[in-house]
């Protein structure tokens, strides 16, 4: 007699397909001060939510009857090649959600052919991170008072082979940002900011409720008196290109393209500091069409979906970047989680671009877009978590 066998006893352990599966993946696995840490924003969170929200108000306007037996995702970016336009968004502290960190990180995107800006405050050293590095690799900076800090960051990045200096030109200081408050969010012992010295780091890992390590530190080490005029001192510093992160209108796109600026991207830095900014995809529009084709215009800020990449190229975009749902991947499975959050978005881009009608990434155009001013929207607790 044959015994009968289960057959879930055979099926392999559940992989978690969408976004919303790997952020309630992530979600069991971590600390609470940690997810609130990477989920949270500044404020009441308006600028959160609506990131994700601005991409729901359009709607997808398909054409029939056109070839797409073959679909071209690949592209440039700042003249190296990517497989698809989407890359990582720089984010700190990746060892808060795997032992690898920022190493795995990188490993995954190069698997996949795609960008990975590595952050200031990443936890593994930028040297590393290059290391592991085998696609497009470009740097995060924030400017210190301590001009020599930033300087040292400059020089190491082109040392290890980085191909551009990211700016982030909208923290000028911390915002209050109230579940990192409400946690004495800091870091534990075995994640420090690899890149700073020990001077740098003083601080970081000895909070108390109603306070924000990170945001201490900012107060003491941002330069907040740097403006328009000091970006000539970084310039002289380096030949990388430059790419200035958080611009999120017109005039400043049209300064920064004078002043030769070669990169922007439109971002609300997740929605995590000026609470009630205008969402990244609404402002992405008017800075596209202030700057020259020269000036490569990326976005981040809510990106969960192919779809969703298909709207910011219609809109202008040259590639977007995503941030939680590459933490979440890591949380959960580390590269191979990171790998598959960037295959899962590439495979949807290709499919969405199949299904609308549109082959090739220069067939991606406004007429494909239609923008329900009244969409109604109304958020689960879940999908505040998911912004």
């Amino acid at each position: 007699m044959t015994a009968r066998v289960d057959r879930a006893d055979c099926l392999e352990p559940e992989v978690p397909l969408s976004p919303r599966e790997y952020a309630a993946a992530a979600q069991a696995k971590l600390e609470r001060s940690v997810w609130d840490y990477i989920a949270g924003g500044s404020g009441d969170e308006v600028t959160l939510r609506e990131d994700r929200v601005a991409y729901d108000r359009y709607r997808l306007r398909p054409r029939a009857f056109v070839d797409v037996s073959h679909c071209e995702l690949s592209t440039t970016l700042l003249g190296r090649h990517v497989s698809f336009p989407a890359g990582i968004a720089p984010m700190a502290f990746h060892r808060l959600v795997h032992a690898d960190g920022e190493t795995a990180t990188v490993r995954a995107a190069g698997a996949v052919g795609a960008l990975t800006i590595t952050s200031t405050f990443a936890s593994k050293t930028l040297e590393e991170t290059a290391r592991a590095a085998t696609g497009p690799l470009w740097l995060q900076v924030y400017v210190f008072r301590e001009r020599k800090v930033t300087e040292s960051l400059v020089r190491r990045a082109e040392a290890a082979g980085y191909q551009a200096l990211v700016i982030t030109v909208d923290t000028p200081r911390m915002a209050r940002r109230e579940r990192d408050l409400r946690n004495g969010f800091s870091l534990p012992s075995y994640v420090r900011p690899a890149h700073l010295d020990e001077g740098q780091r003083a601080g970081l890992h000895h909070g108390r409720s109603g306070s924000s390590t990170l945001a201490d530190h900012a107060e003491r080490h941002h330069d907040a008196a740097f403006t328009w005029e000091d970006l000539a001192w970084l310039r002289s510093l380096t030949s990388l290109p430059l790419v200035l992160k958080g611009v999120l209108t017109a005039q400043d796109a049209r300064r920064a393209a004078e002043f030769g600026i070669e990169g922007l991207i439109v971002s609300t830095h997740g929605g995590r500091q000026l609470d009630g900014a205008i969402p990244a995809l609404d402002a992405l529009p008017e800075v596209v069409e202030a700057v020259p084709d020269r000036c490569e215009v990326l976005v981040d800020g809510g990106i969960r979906r192919g779809t969703d990449v298909l709207k910011a190229l219609a809109l202008g975009a040259r590639a977007v970047l995503v941030g939680r749902p590459v933490l979440w991947g890591l949380a959960v499975d580390g590269a191979d989680g990171v790998e598959r959050v960037l295959a899962t978005l590439r495979a949807e881009l290709e499919e969405a671009m199949a299904l609308s009608g549109r082959p090739g990434l220069d067939t991606i155009t406004r007429e494909l877009l239609h923008r329900s001013a009244d969409f109604p929207y109304h958020p689960t607790s879940h999908d505040k978590e998911m912004a």
